[in-house]
């Protein structure tokens, strides 16, 4: 066992040091998170004004846009902010609160996925119930299911951390996050790894099960829709999800089942990248692409927010 160090804080080493690189970093991140703040805050806000889009489909998407902005606020901010003050310092408070809330939104974003899968499921396979099952008092407890199982499993990753001792304060990423913690551990870290490993696999594996049951269920309903445009109708629904969850759930492999001794570290901040950045980023492109519906809400909200003259000479818009 190494020397045990007293940790009060640890110290983000994520991306190279120079002056010019850390000056592209913040701009980069910053372009990022306005992006990000910005696609997510429409989505929300149009789903909110619009009457014609209060239904279960878009008021899980709302919730899973409120979980994107929480996750890459978690995170990218305070590297922002290190880069600016020339500094890599997070306090050990600091340090856990982050791997609390990003866990909490990321595992809470992951459950959300598995209801929409079944509010697809409920709304392809079993139309004319759709109705009574999806009411507001069960879409409001699918939500809040959600995120007590984000809250638990945060809560139980987190508390399972704190238990162990550090040899180094150094962080080889730009935020804190359970695998790099573990590199750092000079404890007995097995048994903490096996239990994120068994943890994160069983739960992943129950919900990923139940994604793929609801869609050889939808696919097989889908089949049997006499006409072309049904079946393109219906699909349409279903693609931006399924590639939501393809992109998750690759995304959040690439670091959370890879061996904590074997992976990369000169590689793990831009891998991370990938699955802190991208997913908050394209969750709301992927959703709106072909959404007739949340587009032509989004341009009544202008036109009611713009002057009237302004929105008609800049955007030639036809609207029913």
């Amino acid at each position: 066992m190494e020397n045990q160090t007293i940790v009060d804080e640890f110290l983000l080493h994520g991306f190279p040091d120079t002056e010019e690189l850390r000056i592209f970093h913040i701009i980069i991140f910053l372009v990022i998170y306005l992006v990000v703040l910005i696609e997510n805050f429409i989505i929300i806000t149009v789903v909110l004004y619009s009457y014609q889009l209060h239904s279960p489909m878009y008021f899980f998407l709302a919730n899973l846009s409120f979980q994107d902005l929480g996750s890459i606020s978690v995170t990218v901010p305070k590297s922002m902010m290190n880069s600016l003050m020339n500094t890599e310092a997070i306090s050990y408070a600091g340090c856990f609160c982050q791997v609390f809330f990003f866990d909490f939104f990321v595992i809470s974003h992951l459950f959300l996925l598995v209801v929409m899968a079944y509010d697809r499921y409920i709304a392809i396979c079993k139309p004319l119930h759709y109705e009574i099952v999806m009411n507001k008092r069960t879409c409001i407890q699918m939500v809040f299911s959600a995120l007590t199982s984000g809250l638990f499993f945060s809560t139980l990753y987190t508390g399972n951390l704190l238990r162990l001792d550090f040899c180094s304060r150094m962080i080889n990423q730009f935020f804190c996050e359970i695998p790099q913690l573990l590199k750092i551990s000079c404890s007995d870290s097995y048994i903490a790894e096996e239990l994120a490993l068994t943890f994160g696999s069983c739960v992943g594996f129950i919900l990923f099960a139940l994604i793929v049951f609801s869609y050889v269920k939808i696919f097989r309903a889908v089949l049997k829709i006499p006409t072309t445009q049904g079946k393109q109708k219906a699909f349409s629904t279903c693609l931006p999800h399924l590639i939501v969850i393809c992109l998750y759930v690759a995304s959040a492999s690439l670091v959370y089942f890879s061996p904590v001794s074997t992976s990369s570290s000169e590689l793990d901040p831009f891998i991370s990248i990938f699955y802190c950045v991208v997913p908050p980023i394209m969750n709301p492109l992927i959703y709106s692409m072909r959404n007739s519906e949340l587009k032509m809400a989004f341009w009544k909200l202008i036109l009611h927010v713009c002057p009237h003259f302004l929105c008609k000479n800049h955007f030639q818009i036809q609207l029913p």
